[in-house]
């Protein structure tokens, strides 16, 4: 017999799962805690899964064994953690971490299975200067640690000492909101003094009616900047994007302006809070690293600072981006992490309450969903809490607009949609988007915050594979071809992904409630750029016909029902050099190339003008099913690798009462049989917008569409 797991289910029960029963003694199974053996009220089996249940309760203060003959197998308390039983004794609503007055500050931190927990206070946030800290013990109540510090202790640091399971280390405060030198120790301050000069006045753009009415273009704080011909000053930092007219060599806007210019109304930002030392050492910040390796949650990455020994200056800095962003009209959306940790064994939440954070296979292995060692447990009350927390502290603090939720199918359905009611209480829209990939984690399938759940998160938007691979090909394998790069027989699947992939109709039965779940890319940070993936996938065809493969790529993303999002230099063909995974490359593979920006203008023009054309007509912008279906109708009877459909009954209150979009993957023009209507104006092709017109056609005329285009024609009819 082998034991594969034991775990504590309830304080007076626990669970073993064997390989095989044969033999199997139950009476010589015994449970040790406390150095001590409880007494037993029954056992039981029931196939390989053997039931134990005690007279007195287990202290989860003290590891558990299980002993069988000579065996001796620790027992998990993660079952017990996340269980009702549990969680009536030790949830809390209380407010944790510090909360700093001049007169005194209150520290709370949470374990229920610390032994002691003591309060540091140092006058120093770089654990490489010599200090010996002032000691405060805390008292517990239910889990919940306390002190309360009866001076002025502004402009200390802190940490917390904690002793569990005999084990004693010191950690950071989960819930520091200002750290020291790469995040060791907490800082103290009000939070409100690091505001930089009027923060107060500091407004949201109120761009949004509808979430579709959002354009969100996908940047890196320090690739936006740190290309030498940026012409920005702060290279690389929060204030590289608080600085206006920074232009390069050929006085072409770059920075915030050029963000401006094209008309996009959100960015999503990557990562910014503040990542792991060992990717990126703040006293020494020569590496590169996207930071999806979160460390503090709720303080910014000083890295982006021009100081990061200084606690305020990354807060200052990085509010002071946010009010430069706002007032040039534009909206904010962070890149949020919380499905795992870089390293949990020497994180906060696994020093401070070990087993209870992190979420665990039936075998008391970590669930590696996340591919990064391990995932985080948000289906545990107080892990949900703390997500909950943190988002909305980002929100308010920092006035943050949205947020993209990084591997969002590994958390639960019930966080994430208690987080979409807690952000609708603020008086703005708040985005709230993010990965349903179908991970292997650790949770039922049917409680994940996947694709596959769509219809159980109603309010929340979705990454769109469908569309992205339709469009391009596989994004894991470099050589497959989509849509715009020559693949057959997709037109079905590109009317899918018109209509935004809702449950259009029997044939185009999609995955979503409303348009207002898709987010429709082509590609992002991750994996190739699409110029890149078209190297791979055209490589013998021009430069000039692989850009009228991005056209017609982001023409299909920007007049397709749903959320658009672009990959920042997407329209200007950025590539970084075929490496598909950047996340530690140099800065010359990951830069924002403004050469290449100002090379290739003519692109930037015609995306600009596709999002000024999105931005004018809302009949691209509809927020239901039922509009779509009633204002959506397909073309048929179209050449191969053609799809056209028309918008009409001035959809979604447009100006313009019927609108026919012609997409054309061939690369030979292709004739088209306008519907009848007396004149169609043309306004856009493969080279041209106008919406004032390019050229009127009557429905006597034969219509040919270029290859590799969208066009799009308007009658009022």
């Amino acid at each position: 017999m082998n034991i594969i797991s034991a775990s504590v289910k309830g304080f007076k029960e626990l669970e073993i799962i064997i390989d095989n029963s044969t033999g199997i003694n139950l009476s010589k199974f015994s449970i040790k805690n406390r150095a001590e053996f409880l007494d037993i009220k029954t056992r039981y089996i029931d196939n390989n899964t053997i039931t134990i249940i005690l007279l007195e309760e287990i202290d989860i203060k003290s590891e558990c064994f299980l002993i069988y003959d000579n065996i001796t197998k620790g027992c998990s308390y993660f079952k017990l953690f996340s269980s009702e039983e549990f969680n009536g004794r030790f949830f809390t609503l209380e407010e944790l971490g510090l909360i700093y007055k001049k007169n005194f500050s209150d520290f709370r931190v949470w374990s229920p299975v610390a032994t002691s927990i003591n309060l540091l206070i140092y006058k120093n946030g770089d654990p490489s200067i010599d200090e010996t800290p002032r000691e405060f013990p805390m008292i517990e109540s239910k889990g919940l640690w306390s002190v309360t510090v009866n001076e002025d202790l502004k402009n200390c640091f802190y940490t917390y000492r904690v002793n569990v399971y005999g084990n004693i280390n010191e950690t950071v405060d989960p819930y520091a909101k200002l750290v020291g030198i790469n995040g060791y120790r907490g800082y103290i301050m009000d939070i409100k003094e690091t505001d930089p000069q009027d923060f107060e006045k500091d407004i949201s753009p109120d761009n949004l009616s509808n979430y579709t009415d959002a354009i969100v273009y996908e940047i890196n704080i320090r690739d936006i900047s740190i290309n030498p011909n940026s012409g920005i000053p702060n290279k690389g930092k929060f204030l590289g994007l608080a600085e206006e007219n920074c232009k390069t060599l050929n006085n072409q806007p770059t920075g915030i302006d050029y963000l401006k210019s094209l008309g996009i109304t959100h960015i999503q930002i990557m990562p910014i809070f503040d990542f792991s030392y060992i990717s990126i050492d703040e006293t020494n910040p020569i590496g590169y690293n996207w930071g999806y390796d979160p460390e503090n949650y709720n303080v910014p990455e000083g890295l982006y600072s021009t100081d990061p020994y200084d606690s305020v200056c990354r807060i200052k800095e990085l509010k002071k981006m946010i009010y430069s962003i706002h007032k040039n009209g534009i909206s904010i959306n962070m890149d949020i992490v919380y499905n795992h940790i870089f390293d949990y064994k020497n994180n906060c939440f696994q020093k401070i309450f070990p087993g209870y954070y992190f979420r665990y296979n039936d075998d008391n292995t970590l669930s590696d969903g996340s591919g990064c060692g391990n995932d985080t447990a948000s289906e545990n009350l107080m892990m949900k809490k703390f997500i909950i927390d943190s988002v909305l502290y980002w929100c308010s603090e920092y006035h943050i607009d949205g947020f993209r939720i990084d591997l969002m199918g590994i958390h639960d359905t019930d966080t994430i949609n208690i987080l979409r009611h807690k952000l609708d209480t603020f008086k703005r829209k708040i985005m709230l988007y993010g990965e349903g990939w179908n991970l292997k984690t650790a949770l039922d399938s049917s409680k994940r915050a996947a694709i596959s759940n769509a219809l159980h998160l109603p309010q929340i938007g979705f990454f769109n594979d469908i569309i992205r691979d339709t469009l391009k090909g596989s994004t894991f394998d470099k050589n497959a071809k989509g849509f715009i790069s020559g693949e057959k027989n997709l037109e079905n699947s590109i009317r899918l992904c018109v209509t935004g992939c809702t449950k259009y109709s029997e044939t185009l039965n999609g995955i979503f409630y409303s348009p207002v779940q898709s987010i429709n890319y082509v590609s992002c940070h991750d994996n190739n750029t699409l110029w890149d993936k078209l190297q791979f996938t055209n490589r013998n065809e021009s430069d000039e016909i692989r850009a009228y493969r991005v056209k017609l790529a982001l023409g299909i993303i920007l007049t397709s029902q749903g959320i658009p999002f672009i990959h920042s230099g997407c329209e200007f063909l950025r590539t970084k050099e075929g490496i598909e995974n950047s996340y530690n490359s140099p800065d010359y593979i990951n830069w924002i190339d403004w050469n290449r920006r100002d090379k290739y203008m003519y692109m930037v023009n015609y995306i600009k003008n596709l999002i000024i054309l999105r931005k004018n007509h809302p009949a691209f912008r509809m927020t239901s099913l039922t509009d779509i279906k009633n204002n959506l109708e397909f073309l048929e009877d179209l050449p191969k690798n053609t799809v056209a459909f028309i918008l009409k009954n001035n959809a979604n209150n447009d100006t313009w009462k019927n609108i026919l979009v012609i997409y054309n993957a061939n690369n030979d023009s292709a004739e088209i049989k306008l519907p009848k209507y007396s004149y169609w104006n043309l306004v856009v092709d493969r080279h041209t917008i106008n919406e004032k017109t390019i050229h009127t056609y009557n429905i006597n005329d034969s219509y040919h569409i270029d290859g590799i285009s969208i066009n799009i024609l308007y009658n009022n009819l």
